[in-house]
């Protein structure tokens, strides 16, 4: 199902990427078995029903499922194909990093669909599984949309750490997979989709741990979010006010858990 990789040639191009270690891979699975995997994708409004939805400041119109009992044969051929011993073993080769291990979980992974106007803000990822204790190293996009035009936006970006340069950005188009390491300055967004597309944004995203954390690792953080340069008010205004919202609502969540568990029957 994934065409036979050049090691060589993929190890030197993520040794040598910049702003930090990736590659990008067209044809990456049989032409064939891409097409089958588009066309099993289930509908936007059956992805609603069946996934997470986010509509946020930093995250809207997009639902994705990381349940594996709902992924259609196909999808599920692929979770397994990009989890298997030998491609792990060629990630291990191109990117240099040993004894890496898939998420049979899929957390935060899965069938992202992400429709007209939806958006992912530039961020780097949360950097460890905590009750899992694994450390995150990779991420694998795989894009699956047989068709997809330049002005519906939807790019996939890759930003320098201070987020002032985009080095590298794509439309998301069918069978075209993006491996690059998970680290803190490994910015990455998708930008806007246009409200003129005519088609969901269709990708699939799994991420690959360690046991071992990395070399300079030093303190758990959860997602984190920045704006592009000419993303002012956002930056200014609408993250901030995000960032505060979402803390007062893990503290009421917190405040009501423990009133709750304290509360006795009679």
């Amino acid at each position: 199902m994934i065409n036979k990789l050049d090691r060589e040639a993929l190890r030197e191009q993520f040794r040598t990427a910049q702003p930090f270690p990736f590659v990008a891979i067209d044809n990456f699975l049989d032409p064939e078995f891409a097409k089958e995997v588009a066309a099993a994708y289930p509908s936007f409004e059956t992805a609603q029903a069946q996934g997470f939805g986010f509509n946020f400041v930093n995250e809207q119109k997009k639902f994705q499922i990381t349940d594996q009992g709902k992924f259609p044969g196909p999808v599920r051929r692929l979770s397994d194909a990009i989890s298997s011993p030998q491609f792990l073993a060629d990630l291990e080769y191109i990117t240099g990093i040993p004894r890496l291990l898939a998420d049979d979980q899929l957390a935060g992974g899965g069938m992202h669909l992400t429709g007209p106007g939806g958006r992912l803000d530039v961020h780097v990822d949360f950097n460890l599984l905590e009750e899992r204790k694994l450390f995150r190293r990779l991420n694998i996009l795989l894009y699956l949309n047989p068709v997809w035009r330049e002005e519906w936006g939807g790019h996939i970006e890759l930003w320098d750490k201070d987020v002032k340069v985009c080095h590298f950005r794509s439309i998301p188009l069918l069978n075209r997979c993006v491996i690059f390491e998970t680290s803190d300055i490994s910015y990455h967004g998708v930008f806007p989709v246009g409200p003129s597309a005519e088609c969901v944004r269709q990708s699939f995203a799994a991420y690959y741990y360690t046991l071992e954390p990395p070399p300079g690792w030093s303190e758990f953080h959860s997602t984190v979010f920045r704006a592009r340069p000419n993303e002012k008010l956002r930056g200014f205004l609408y993250m901030p006010l995000e960032k505060t919202w979402q803390r007062v609502s893990k503290r009421v969540d917190q405040v009501k858990s423990w009133a709750k568990a304290r509360i006795r029957p009679g």
